[in-house]
């Protein structure tokens, strides 16, 4: 945390870079920069929270406040009409958490731990809810492949629907996981131990409430300074939005998995890393949608082939990897592999 709190010290400074009319570059570095401690202290204080409950609680905690500062970012650059980087971070965070963050997480605690299980009932509901998840977004593409709509007009409307069954979707699999079935999803593990401070639950939540504020107020110096540092950086707004943003916001939570995971908490550790890609594709995007309508952005859920391709082999890798409810060191630096793979082919895109 000591490192975190130094961090910290780049939240003014970006603020006022961005003021002073520094270079867009620098601003853009600072205000990742800020974002990071950000969002590591909100997830220190989500797990503070939820030290008390049960590892399925204290994972969708987890994964809820650490997508909060992906989804501050995204509300920002929605109400700026950057669109293709909104779908983009979307894409990015979804991949990240399977791929990315589930990777350097087996592979860590594997090195540690010559076999790691975790509960299988978790596991196969975990891979069933994914599937369903790459199926709300596979049929907006199609539907935009194969509907002739030039101006995305239906599109639009038909992923408004669409959001909202997603929601309902997240919502059961909250009944699902937290009740009527907590008892088959949880741990032998006892309470949800955490690398959160000993905070109490007051002052857990009014950091949290302070952290979620100074986000939404960097995150709009993020956006402001993104399209001129991608064209300084020659980048692409799209592999931005696919790799850097999905990182910066998720910082925090990535590692909170990784040291679940190296401490042997298997479960913890999988309801962080997969609970947040669930989560993005069945709440975060559907949110983002409405919101569209809300900031009168004509967001849909039509992502590109690319995209949809991508999220699909991804699950797919995923499911194969946690299935048999067992993990080691090789399955975790092979989805490590194929996070690669697909950032190369993004960065050429």
């Amino acid at each position: 945390m000591r490192i975190l709190y130094a961090l910290l010290v780049f939240v003014p400074i970006a603020i006022l870079a961005r003021f002073a009319g520094a270079p867009p570059l620098a601003v853009f570095l600072l205000s990742a920069a800020a974002i990071i401690p950000l969002s590591g202290i909100m997830s220190a204080a989500t797990e503070a929270v939820a030290e008390h409950t049960s590892p399925a609680m204290g994972g969708v905690l987890s994964a809820t406040m650490g997508n909060l500062a992906e989804l501050i970012i995204a509300t920002i650059a929605l109400q700026a009409g950057l669109i293709d980087l909104v779908k983009a971070s979307i894409t990015g965070s979804i991949l990240g958490n399977l791929l990315l963050v589930l990777g350097i997480a087996l592979l860590a605690g594997g090195l540690k731990f010559k076999v790691q299980k975790f509960n299988p009932n978790l596991a196969g509901a975990s891979t069933t809810v994914l599937l369903i998840a790459v199926f709300g977004l596979v049929v907006p593409a199609l539907f935009y492949g194969l509907h002739p709509d030039p101006a995305r007009v239906a599109t639009v409307r038909m992923s408004h629907y669409v959001a909202w069954l997603l929601i309902a979707g997240y919502v059961a699999w909250l009944v699902f996981s937290l009740g009527t079935h907590s008892s088959t999803l949880g741990s032998e593990e006892g309470p949800a131990v955490t690398v959160a401070p000993k905070w109490s639950s007051k002052k857990a939540m009014g950091i949290l409430l302070a952290a979620a504020v100074t986000i939404g107020a960097v995150a709009e110096v993020l956006v402001s300074a993104t399209e001129e540092a991608v064209k300084v950086l020659g980048l692409s707004e799209f592999f931005v939005g696919l790799i850097l943003i999905p990182i910066i916001g998720n910082a925090a939570e990535n590692s909170s998995a990784i040291i679940l995971a190296m401490r042997n908490r298997m479960d913890l550790a999988l309801n962080i890393a997969i609970g947040s890609s669930i989560q993005v594709a069945l709440l975060i995007a559907p949110l983002l949608v409405l919101l569209g309508m809300v900031f009168h952005q004509p967001m849909d859920l039509a992502f590109t082939t690319m995209e949809v391709a991508s999220i699909t082999l991804a699950v797919l890798v995923t499911s194969s990897v946690i299935r048999d409810a067992e993990t080691n060191w090789l399955e975790g630096a092979l989805l490590l592999l194929a996070y690669s793979v697909l950032g190369v082919a993004f960065f050429f895109f």
